[in-house]
């Protein structure tokens, strides 16, 4: 073996990019990102209702609901723990988890979009609408993969 070319062990390179973090410091990371996702939509409701004076209404006719920050929170949450709980359930179950979880979750994300694109509304609520999805959906991709991956240290680098 050359010895200017030091040898590379096996578990060095997923331990560069860091994988299997310690069970607490994960779950603390997912709670985050879940709020997170919660929070983000909130953001722009602000923007889009107090500040730019929208009304912000999903659906027409009878249909029709306000959307609230009550509401956002709710939807927020339970898409939040649904990403959650599906991609915990992958990482148990196949070694793909992250894969898998992409391709669902943002097919599902865009699937999303057809719901504020039906609504009918003017153009403003419509972008509020997507934004809200985009913001929370996005938040969930990235940052519950990512929870998963413990940091390298200083001598790891």
């Amino acid at each position: 073996m050359n010895t200017t070319t030091p040898a590379v062990q096996p578990n060095a390179v997923a331990d560069r990019i860091g994988v299997d973090a310690p069970p607490s410091r994960r779950r603390l990371a997912r709670a985050a990102t879940v709020a997170v996702a919660i929070v983000s939509p909130l953001i722009v409701w602000v923007f889009a209702v107090p500040l730019a004076g929208l009304d912000l209404v999903a659906g027409s006719g009878t249909t029709a609901q306000t959307i609230t920050p009550a509401s956002i929170v709710v939807a927020g949450l339970v898409a939040g723990l649904a990403a959650w709980g599906f991609l915990a359930l992958l990482e148990r179950f196949t070694r793909l988890s992250a894969r898998i979880f992409g391709i669902v979750g943002w097919t599902m994300l865009a699937l999303s979009l057809l719901g504020p694109i039906g609504a009918g509304g003017s153009g403003a609520v419509i972008v509020a609408l997507i934004a809200m999805h985009l913001v929370t959906g996005a938040t969930l991709m990235v940052g519950l993969p990512i929870a998963a991956r413990r940091r390298p240290t200083a001598t790891e680098l």
